[in-house]
């Protein structure tokens, strides 16, 4: 009972509610929905790999069941609902939601269309080949590990990516009060960036940009405009215009079909057909006659069949403007750097991901040099007992237990015989183990084993005592003092260091490198009205009391001799049809007014009506003062008002 309060405190209502909610927040912010700058995972995409990487469910070994790997996440690592795990195991998974898989799936694991992946129990994974670059080196002690939630496992804080992830596989996430969206980019182009980054650490975005030109989605399409990357590149906001690659089959032919084979980022395409569906309908977009997904294994294929006589572009750019055949992704690059959520532009990413390769390269040197230094410590015991051996065998011989044996090894001085050559050349203390005592070593004309040195001593074998095995202690020696050398280098030499992460950028750009997939248009192909807009001709007329009118010109046609004709248009009393002429829905009507002044106005703008409609009155078209009448008009082809 000691350990419970005694009383209960009072506290402000307010301020306690302030208190835990700003607790919820950074809880969600840090431990959820937000990505790290390093290497480019929330917590629940580390915990999945972690676990998977335990369990050696490796790209070259068997898949696993899905259900085995989420028991082992939310059993040691991550104390959420099972669905969300495998939620997340299944995006990895999925070719369509990230440029790069992390996890090969064997099974359903959902399409473009929106269909549910299979049951986990079904499903089978593994981690994928370009996975096993994230977690490179995590054995070598070159990130920090934190205790799980119970405190009964240990995980990786951060992985030690030779991959810059956040940017090639781009990441999604609502937090409390903040969002992130950062698309997924090109492997070797970022790479390129990376490596031009730290060639030239003072480089400019837009020199950046050059080797970075914009995301690569995978699922392709084409990005139209680049003004949008090159605000969310220097801001970290912007907003990008994806659009669907199609073609247009049976182009001589007076039926023909828009086919889409590719689609902007995560445009589900059961739903997209739909939506067309609906609008064809209602009457939204007219001259479409049939839908048909003929989508197969070979690649998708969406097939949009138009009316006799459509323009197949018109209805394309019906589509941009109505569908998700052109969508808007939202560029908002938001990233935990050091703990805390930082809006970041692209070069702020790249520099982050080479801060973080500079020390994951640096603690994995520091633990390459420990590990070598033991073993040329162990290697340099037992050259000098090879340079001495009558006598190190005469002195076993002579010892009546392996401990009395062990200790005279460690008192005796012994001539350290070719090994004084080679730490002469590199330093005595080149491979000396962090620790070891400085009685112990090489001292001039003499050599003193460490207790480690004595007791390898004792286990070598008396086959290792031939000439042939005796020559490859000292080859090994040799090999590993080279190492060692190689190894202070790299730390004593910034230029070396970065020439390192240089090297292993290269291999992985080379070995995971591919095409861009998405094609961007340098200049914005924005949709005006006149592309939505079929071009045809009409008959245009203005009465004199100012109606004005379009008509189909199929409402007029030839009279053969007796015929009674038809009514063009109906007027009121006193009324009459003043001009009268032919021009294209796309031409302009320039109108020049009673008072000297000019007008202008497409001639899609005006009401297209029946024969036996008025029209609508011209000063509801055209800005008109009191008791100003148009006089004349005239159609023209093209028109700026700059001439």
């Amino acid at each position: 009972m000691a350990d419970f309060a005694k009383e209960v405190l009072p506290v402000n209502l307010e301020d306690e509610m302030r208190q835990s909610y700003l607790d919820y927040a950074m809880s969600v912010i840090v431990g959820r929905a937000l990505p790290d700058v390093r290497d480019g995972l929330k917590p629940v995409h580390r915990r999945v790999l972690y676990a998977m990487h335990e369990l050696g469910n490796d790209w070259n070994k068997p898949y696993k069941k899905s259900a085995r790997i989420v028991g082992d996440v939310i059993g040691k690592y991550h104390p959420h609902g099972d669905t969300a795990v495998y939620d997340t195991i299944v995006r990895m998974a999925q070719p369509f939601s990230l440029r790069y898989m992390l996890v090969d799936g064997q099974g359903n694991f959902g399409s473009v269309d929106g269909d549910s992946p299979a049951a986990m129990r079904y499903t089978e994974v593994r981690m994928s080949k370009i996975a096993h670059e994230l977690l490179a080196d995590l054995e070598k002690e070159t990130v920090d590990f934190v205790p799980n939630y119970d405190e009964s496992e240990h995980e990786p804080s951060v992985f030690p990516t030779r991959i810059p992830n956040l940017l090639i596989n781009g990441s999604a996430g609502i937090a409390v009060g903040m969002a992130t969206n950062i698309p997924p980019h090109n492997l070797t182009e970022v790479i390129n960036g990376c490596l031009a980054l730290i060639d030239d650490p003072d480089i400019s975005i837009r020199d950046l940009m050059q080797h970075i030109p914009g995301p690569d989605f995978p699922t392709a399409g084409i990005i139209n405009g680049v003004r949008g990357i090159h605000e969310a590149y220097h801001t970290g906001r912007g907003r990008v215009y994806i659009r669907a690659r199609s073609h247009i089959e049976g182009e001589d032919t007076p039926r023909q079909s828009i086919v889409v084979t590719e689609l902007p980022y995560q445009v589900n395409k059961a739903r997209l057909l739909e939506k067309i569906a609906e609008l064809v309908k209602e009457k939204k977009i007219e001259g479409i006659s049939n839908l048909r997904d003929e989508s197969d294994k070979e690649g998708m294929r969406m097939v949009i069949e138009l009316k006799r006589g459509e323009v197949a572009e018109v209805i394309l750019n019906n589509l941009y403007q109505h569908t998700q055949l052109q969508s808007v992704f939202g560029i908002n690059m938001v990233a935990l750097v050091d703990g805390q959520p930082r809006l970041l532009d692209l070069k702020q990413i790249l520099e982050a991901f080479i801060r973080h390769r500079r020390e994951v390269v640096t603690r994995r040197t520091v633990f390459d040099l420990r590990k070598a230094r033991e073993r040329a410590h162990i290697l340099e015991g037992l050259a000098v007992a090879l340079n001495n051996i009558d006598e190190v065998i005469e002195l076993i011989k002579s010892s009546r237990s392996r401990a009395e044996a062990r200790a005279e090894l460690v008192r005796r001085e012994w001539p350290p015989g070719i090994v004084s050559e080679y730490l002469e050349r590199s330093g005595s203390k080149a491979s000396r183990p962090d620790g070891l005592e400085a009685e112990y070593g090489y001292h001039g004309d003499i050599y003193r084993l460490s207790e480690t040195q004595a007791q390898a001593i004792l286990d070598l074998r008396l086959h290792q005592l031939t000439g042939l095995e005796q020559d490859k202690i000292i080859d090994e020696y040799k090999q590993v003092i080279e190492r060692i050398d190689d190894l202070l280098d790299i730390l004593n030499n910034p230029d070396r260091l970065m020439q390192v992460i240089r090297d292993e950028l290269i291999e992985v750009r080379d070995r995971f490198g591919d095409e861009r997939r998405t094609e961007i248009l340098t200049d914005q192909l924005d949709l005006t009205m006149e592309d939505l807009i079929t071009e045809e001709d009409v008959v245009v007329t203005l009465s004199h009391s100012g109606y004005a009118k379009s008509q189909p010109l199929s409402d007029y046609r030839a009279q053969r001799r007796g015929g009674r004709g038809k009514a063009a248009t109906r007027v009121k009393e006193e009324d009459f049809i003043d001009k009268l002429f032919i021009a294209s829905t796309h031409d302009t009507i320039l109108c020049f007014s009673s008072r000297g002044k000019a007008y202008w106005l497409k001639v899609y703008q005006l009401p297209q009506a029946g024969r036996l409609a008025r029209g609508k009155p011209i000063v509801n078209l055209l800005p008109l003062e009191e008791g100003e009448r148009i006089n004349a008009v005239l159609p023209v082809r093209e028109y700026r008002e700059d001439r």
